[in-house]
This record gives structure tokens, sequence and C-alpha cells, in this order.
């Protein structure tokens, strides 16, 4: 019945989020709260815009009683986690508590004879008149009416969730420290085993007030370091401050549970439900208690051991797992009919509980030891140097690595595990089941009758909440073809949503140093490129480059809302990845993952660094982006034309990888159309092909016209444009005259000394050649191309003349004056972002 509580819990839920949506609260709520003034059980403060909501909340713990509390939650969603308690650790018990203002100044809870002071204590020399309010960012303030000095607030007292503008850290010169403390249970905020806190760079959590450290974040073994750089690190050793405030976004939080695991959560305003970025489980040591399994990627981490099961389902859905696991059927050891068996555990172990360590020879001989020993309940055998480890009457939490928990095979790593089960318990050949299944036909059909109410309840909601939906946050775009139609709701291409995160500018000023110069990795016509710092609090602190639309930009919305749109929905290796976008006040941004080494054209084009740039490298560059292309083309969603190919927009990642950047010029074309025209034409002149050139018709054909350039450009390690022979205009003239001369190796660069399978040189120019003939419907398609240069045996076709082999640079630009449109023609297009 577990699985059915969890169900008609799910109901309840969702039953609230549908009287959220249904229901308008018009009611007017105070934010204050001033001497004389109170805060009963049915009263509450909410702050001024309806953010956060203060007010009286009551658990029930033992023997059923009753506890009253004062809490701060978020108000936008019924029933949400309290973010911040007054009175953890000292709860009436009766209705008629209320919260006030004292006498001297500071904030009380009065529950009949009893004053607990919530802001300090009282102090008979220091009668000040006060008022406390709610802020929007969830902090309580308890302010001096006459000078409107802050005298204490909420944020300097954490409980178990870190807000937006909190501190973690220690002041060594005052001795405050900020810190997190779990609740002890789910449904009991007072003081729980385990603190996290922040000093001197690093982060820890520890458990038992503090004298046992179960972590920091520079074990390997935990992956805190991820949350400490979500936050902004502030140090200030001159003044005794060694902190960190989270700054990541105005709606975001940190929650340290009961059982030790940390969430890292923001809202959504689309959804209107806090979204899970980060849940950091298993962290702690035996988290889930004996004879347990923790998966940390796992939806439910805690598992019991196959034969096992809760000792206190209750205590687990609560987040207390101490008790553990129990068998659901005794061993029969040392019995006439002993039928206990010993079975594989698919689970990847990084480090060992407790253990005893015996050497052998084989793995049969560590069964054999643990099998007469009626107490040996779990064995692990290393393959790698034959050791047996064997756990005695209980096993702590096993921490799973892997990404998922299986019982049946064997694992692939080094480390064998193999459980001891009762005969009863076996597993069959088949099963993947967890503990006992339950009571059959009975359960089934009860949940299946949860299950089907819960859909209608769904669709419900889900009909009212389109039909009432009116506006949100975000933004929305559709694209048909060149359509200009936005709006301000989501991301939506083809009727099929993109989900896109959204950062907001404070966050995104603050992972660039407020946009610094020393940030600053270029600016095309686009506008600046910026990496976030290494202590950025974007996507788990790793590096990233920014993308800002400058105000004197020849582009826009529709070039941003263009590149968002398609290059979310793309996923290749050699495609660059869009991480987010922050459409706020006036400002404009995409966040890409950054790229270390930058563009291929600061590579390829300078006399020192292309040298960097060997035979073997230039080759897998040209690999790299033939397959994005291809992917674009043919194996994508969309079949996606891109229309800006050329060197700048090859960014290269660690590895020399290239990935296929600047899709603000691109186009989606339909399952059956091979060919559009626009009187808009974009792009860099010498990459262009003659018809998207002189008639803006373009298709797949132009982009192979691009790759062929760019292809003799790598080969070369010259431009195409501003080339000057004695008697060519141009690279793919200069080219072609080789190729005609039987002297296709002269093309290659004179940086390259050493270049392995020599005979491949005059076949890559013969490719490139065949990409930039005049006629679009000579040249090969992408696919043709990946099959030729992954076919180095099959012959090639002759090669036409090629485009524009007689138009001299300064003719090219001549030509340009009489076309209108975004086109570059000294290399640098509008949509460039020289490096990331």
């Amino acid at each position: 019945m577990a699985l059915a509580s969890k169900i008609i819990s799910v109901l309840v839920l969702s039953l609230f989020c549908c009287l959220d949506m249904l229901c308008v609260n018009a009611t007017s709520y105070r934010e204050m709260l001033v001497m004389g003034q109170s805060v009963g059980n049915s009263d509450t403060l909410v702050s001024k815009g309806g953010n956060y909501e203060l007010g009286f909340f009551t658990r029930n713990r033992e023997n059923s009683i009753k506890y009253y509390y004062v809490g701060i939650w978020f108000k936008k969603v019924a029933n949400d986690k309290i973010v911040w308690v007054a009175n953890r650790d000292y709860e009436p018990q009766t209705s008629s508590a209320f919260l006030t203002i004292h006498d001297d100044g500071n904030i009380v809870i009065i529950d009949g004879g009893m004053i607990r002071y919530v802001t300090g204590a009282p102090s008979n020399n220091n009668r000040i008149s006060t008022y406390a309010t709610l802020l929007d960012t969830g902090n309580l303030v308890l302010v001096n009416k006459s000078n409107q000095v802050i005298l204490w607030q909420s944020f300097d007292n954490p409980t178990d969730t870190l807000l937006p503008g909190m501190t973690l850290g220690h002041d060594t010169y005052t001795g405050r420290t900020w810190s997190l403390r779990s609740w002890k249970r789910t449904d009991d905020p007072s003081t729980g085993p385990f603190t996290l806190r922040y000093d001197s760079g690093f982060g820890y959590l520890s458990d038992s007030n503090g004298s046992n450290v179960v972590w920091i974040n520079d074990d390997s073994d935990v992956p805190i370091q991820e949350i400490f750089n979500q936050v902004d690190f502030k140090l200030k050793p001159s003044y005794g401050l060694n902190y960190a405030t989270l700054t990541i976004n105005s709606n975001s939080r940190f929650i340290l549970e009961a059982s030790g695991d940390l969430k890292y959560q923001a809202w959504s305003e689309e959804y209107r439900q806090w979204i899970f970025l980060q849940f950091y489980q298993c962290v702690t040591n035996n988290s889930c208690g004996h004879f347990s399994v923790c998966t940390p990627k796992a939806v439910d981490a805690c598992q019991c051991l196959y034969g096992f099961e809760k000792y206190d389902s209750d205590s687990w859905s609560k987040g207390d797992r101490s008790a553990g696991c129990v068998r659901i059927n005794k061993l029969s050891c040392n019995t006439n009919n002993n039928k206990d068996e010993f079975h594989p555990l698919n689970i990847s172990v990084k480090s060992l509980p407790h253990h005893v360590h015996r050497q052998v020879d084989k793995l049969s001989q560590c069964n054999d030891i643990c099998f007469t020993n009626c107490s040996c309940v779990l064995y692990a055998y290393d393959i790698s140097n034959g050791n047996c480890m064997l756990w005695n009457d209980q096993v702590p939490t096993l921490k799973n690595t892997s990404t998922e928990y299986a019982y049946n095979n064997i694992n692939n790593y080094n480390l064998k595990f193999f459980l001891r089960v009762a005969g009863p318990d076996r597993p069959s050949t088949n099963s993947n089941a967890i503990g006992r299944q339950g009571n059959g036909k009975r359960n089934l059909l009860i949940i299946v009758i949860l299950i089907s109410f819960l859909l209608f309840l769904l669709l419900l909601c889900l009909f009212v909440y389109r039909t009432r939906k009116q506006s949100g946050e975000g933004m929305s775009m559709k694209v048909n073809k060149d359509s200009d139609i936005a709006d301000n709701k989501s991301i939506k291409v083809r009727r099929k949503e993109v989900k896109l995160p959204l950062f907001s500018f404070a966050s995104v000023s603050a992972a660039t140093n407020n946009f610094s110069d020393a940030n600053k990795l270029g600016e095309g016509g686009f506008g600046p490129v910026y990496k976030a710092s290494s202590k950025g609090i974007l996507l788990n602190g790793d590096e990233v480059a920014v993308k800002r639309l400058s105000r004197r930009s020849g582009q826009g919305w529709e070039e941003l809302r263009n590149e968002a749109l398609l290059i979310a929905k793309l996923q290749h290796n050699n495609l660059v990845r869009l991480l987010g976008c922050c459409i706020e006040r006036d400002e404009k941004m995409l966040i890409y993952e950054f790229m270390p080494n930058k563009s291929l054209d600061c590579f390829l084009f300078d006399a020192i660094k292309r040298r960097m740039l060997d035979w073997g490298t230039r080759v897998r560059i040209i690999e790299g982006i033939a397959q994005g292309l291809l992917y674009l083309h043919q194996y994508s969603r969309f079949r996606i034309i891109h229309r800006d190919l050329k060197a700048s927009n090859i960014l290269l990642d660690t590895n020399m990888n290239p990935k296929i950047s600047d899709f603000g010029m691109a186009r989606i074309f339909g399952e059956n159309e091979l060919q559009a025209n626009t009187n808009r034409i974009v792009g860099t002149y010498g990459y262009m092909s003659p018809e998207y050139a002189m008639e803006g018709l373009f298709s797949v054909k132009s982009d192979v016209f691009s790759f062929g350039v760019l292809l003799l450009e790598i080969i070369s390690g010259k431009k195409n444009t501003g080339f000057y022979q004695t008697s060519s205009f141009n690279l793919l003239g200069y080219a072609w005259d080789l190729w005609n001369n039987d002297s296709g190796m002269e093309l290659i660069d004179s940086e390259l000394d050493d270049i392995s399978n020599k005979h491949l040189v005059p076949r890559y120019v013969n490719i490139g050649l065949l990409c930039v003939q005049q006629s679009p419907e000579d040249r090969p398609t992408m696919s043709d191309v990946v099959s030729m240069i992954g076919n180095d045996t099959a012959s090639l076709p002759i090669p036409k003349p090629p485009a524009f082999q007689n138009v001299r640079g300064i003719e090219y630009s001549r030509l340009s004056k009489s076309i209108e449109g975004n086109i570059s023609l000294n290399g640098i297009t509008d949509s460039l972002i020289e490096a990331r």
C-alpha cells in the first residue's frame, strides 16, 4: 500500500494546484507588524509583491500532539516548503499563541504566560520603537522606527533553506556564524542532526552537532563542489569575514533535507512549481540505513537490498531512514534444509563501508568462506587483486555510483558483490523486484483506479489552465519561414515547445563580473561576447560564453529568436550547445558552452598559430564540420540551412574538435522543400554561392558551397577573399589552376612540414572543388561529401570550373553595393561571435 499512499499524496497535491489556478485571491494582506498588533493562528503577513507569507503552521508529532510554529513559506504554491522557522526548538501546544512586538522592541511569541523571544534576549535598557516587515525576498526584518536601521533579520538566522541573498560562512571578528541546520524529520522542524557550513573556502556537512564531519567539498566522492560553484564567494580576510552569498537567481533555493541530502531548486513561473535543477543524494554515511543501496542519480535514491523491506515505511516517507531495511524472511543457516543462496548485485561502489579482508585465489573461495559463516551476509570479490571482502551481521548503505540498480547480472566492474538471500526470497531469472511486491491483484486494482482519477484531474487542470492563461514570463517564439511573429510566453517551434532555461540579468551580470572588459572575448555584429568567470553562478559553475545584443547592432530580436529556436533543438557533437538565455529589461543575451580555443580563423589565418594545426588536426576539423552539416541537412528534426558557414563560425573545444556556431541567419526547410528565395541577403562574401549572392536563391547546396570554400582554406591556410596570385584572383581560381596542372599538392599550407598520407591531399582538393562548382546541381550533397571523405579508395568525379574564379576581391566589393542585406565583406559576419 506504500505505492498507493504515494499516489494519493500526488492526487492531493495536484488538487491543490488546480484550486490554486481556479481561484483568484483578491484579499488585501498586510506586510508589516507594528507595536500593539499581533499575528495569531489565523493571521499572516504577506510580502508586498506576494512572494512570501509568514504565519503559524502546525505539525503533529508523537502521541498525535499538535505543535504550533511560526514560519515563512513561498506563497505561490499551496502547502509549499517552510523556508524559515522562528521557534523550531520551543513550540506552543495551544492555538491561542500569537506573534507580536514586545515593549522592549523585540519580536516575541506569547503562549499564555510564556514569552519566547525570536529576535534576541530581553533588554530593559533598550526600549525603542520598532516594527517588523516581511520582504519579497523572504527576509523578515526588525527595523528601528526612528532611523530605519535594520536591527535584526531572519536571513542572519537561517534554518534549513538558503535563499538568494542569504549567507553561509563565519565572521571571526564578531563570532557570528551562518549555517544551515536540517529539520529533525520532514514533519518535525526542530533542530536536526545535519549542519551545512562554509569556512575557509570549504563547504562542510557534519552531523551529531558537528562532532562528525560527513564530508567537505574537496572530497572526490561527494559532488558538493558543484553546489558551492553555484554561489558567489566573497572573501574579506581584513574584516575577519569568510562567507558565501547565494546570488544565482531571484527564484532559486538550496534545501538541506532531514536526511542530509541537498536540493537545488528553481521556480518556474510558467509551470507554477519548483523544478529540481540538482538533487544531491547519498551524501551522508549510511544514508538509507542498513541493508540498503543508495543511487544518487535515481529518482528514488534509497532502495532496500533484495529480500529486505523498509523497517518503517512511514519514517522513510518523512526523510528518516536511519532504521534501514530488515529481512522479509529469516535465513536458514545451520539447518538441515539450508536453502540460502548468494545473488549478484549489479552496482558500482566508490567507497566501501567497514568490512573484513581475506586474500583468496578465486571467486569460488570467497563464496565458500562467506557461505560457511552464518553471520556473513554479503561478500565482494576484487578480480584485479583477489581480495575478498566480507560483511558480517550488518551492511551499511552501499552507495551505487552507476546510473541504475539491477539485480541479476554481475556488473562489469572489477568488484563483484554477492548478497545472501533466504530461499523464499530468491529472485526469478527475470526479476528486477526490490523487496516484497504487495498483495497482488487487489493493490493493482486500487492503483489503476487512482491513476485513472489522477489523469482525469490533471486533464481538467490543463484544460482550465490553458483557457485562462493570458500571459506569463519567459519568451515565446514561432518559426514559420521568415515570420516575424513573437510573443512572451514560451519558446515554440512548429507548435512544439522548446525548454530553454532563463537566467536573470543579475545572475548573468555577476557571472561576467558586471560585463567587465577583462571577461570580454570579442565582438561581432550581434554585440560583445563575454566569458563567465570560473566562480560564476551559471550552470554548475561551468565556464560559459554570454552573447549580449548591442543596442548599436544591426541585428536584434529576430536573429536572437531564430538562433535560440534552432540551436535549442539541435543535439550533435559538432554543433555548439545553447545553454540558456536572458530576456530582461532591454537586455537580450544567449548563453553558450565555452570554447577555450575560440574560433578556427584565429588559428588558420595567423602566421604563428596555424602551425598548431597539423595535418591530422585539419583533417579531423574537416570531418567534424562535414558531420555537423550532414546532421543539419538530413538527420535533425528539421532540415536546416546555416547560410553563414565560415572559419570564424567554427569554434574549437579543448581538443580542437570543431563545433558549428552562429545560427542567427539559419533557415528551416519543409520536408519537400528544396530551394527558397529571399530579398534579404545575409552571410559573408567569399563563402556565398553564386545563386545566393546574385539571385537570393539558397538550398542545402548553398551550405555545400560554403563548406567547399572552408575546406580549401583549411588545406591552404589562406583566405578566399583578398587572395592575389599572378594569374588567380581568389583561392578558388588558384586551386583550380593547380588542379588542372596536376599540382594539387602545391595548395597545401607551407607551414605543414610532416604530412602523413600525402596522397590524400589532392583528394581533399578534388572534394573542395566539387563543392564550389558554379551550378548547384553539379555540387554533391553533404551525404556524398561525408562518403567521399570516409572512403579514400573510391574514385571521385572530375570537377567543373568553380564559381567566381575570375572575380577579383575589389570587384567583389563593387558587387556588394548593388545588393542590400546583412553582408560582411571582410570575413566578419554581422552574427559573428569572435570567440567563446
